[in-house]
């Protein structure tokens, strides 16, 4: 049985994505410097991108702030690589951010925002590990972009891919105000419930609609509503 020193530290797949070469050189040689990762770099191309994922498996896909110049292409280069490769995190580099670049990076597929103006290496290296792990990575400003962008609109119903309601009165209630922002303890008073009430409820909530936490959730909830919003 190996003991914990001789135990290998996981190494993370990178793939720095960008069209400036000077920048995706430097950006790579300190990710590497880390020890952590392993990194690989390509030209901000599509094809480019899942060809060399092909050759050299990644587990984070890092795309710098030069392709928010044209964000249709943007969007489109993120739904690309998500619907291709699902199971890889995808962190979008900013300089600067608004609502609609936040909630449109997310729903395309991205699953960090990292803002390099106003954020140490340091926390770069910390996201790269959370979006790995599985967890989103955006600042409370973003997250008050997205339950905005929720907020705004009806309420949604929210259906499986049958187009069965999949949630009971009650738990729509509950998404909702996780949508406005509420946390278990407000929603607990909310709902007149224990707040380890609506811990469970949230859990199984996640179950029925293919999620795992609440950033999750939001989004899955502005997807069904403008899908919605489209289809009438």
């Amino acid at each position: 049985m190996s003991s914990p020193s001789s135990i290998s530290p996981v190494v993370i797949g990178v793939l720095v994505a960008d069209s400036n070469r000077t920048k995706s050189q430097l950006l790579s040689g300190a990710l590497r410097r880390q020890g952590a990762f392993k990194v690989a770099a390509c030209h901000a191309d599509l094809s480019e991108c899942l060809s060399l994922v092909e050759r050299e498996p990644a587990d984070v896909i890092l795309l710098p702030d030069g392709l928010t110049n044209n964000r249709q292409q943007l969007y489109e280069f993120i739904r690309g690589l998500h619907a291709s490769h699902p199971q890889i995190a995808i962190v979008l580099l900013l300089d600067s951010y608004d609502r609609e670049l936040v909630v449109n990076a997310l729903r395309a597929g991205a699953r960090g925002l990292f803002c390099l103006a106003s954020s140490p290496f340091k926390s770069l290296c910390r996201c790269i590990t959370s979006v790995y792990q599985g967890q989103y990575w955006t600042n409370t400003e973003q997250m008050r972009f997205l339950i905005d962008a929720l907020s705004l609109g009806p309420t949604a119903h929210l259906i499986n891919s049958l187009g069965q309601v999949v949630l009971t009165p009650r738990e729509e209630q509950t998404v909702n105000l996780v949508a406005e922002g509420l946390n278990n303890r407000e929603i607990a008073r909310e709902l007149s419930v224990k707040e380890n009430t609506v811990k469970k409820s949230l859990l199984h909530i996640y179950d029925k609609v293919g999620v795992s936490n609440r950033v999750e959730l939001v989004l899955y909830a502005i997807s069904h509503r403008e899908d919605l919003e489209q289809s009438n």
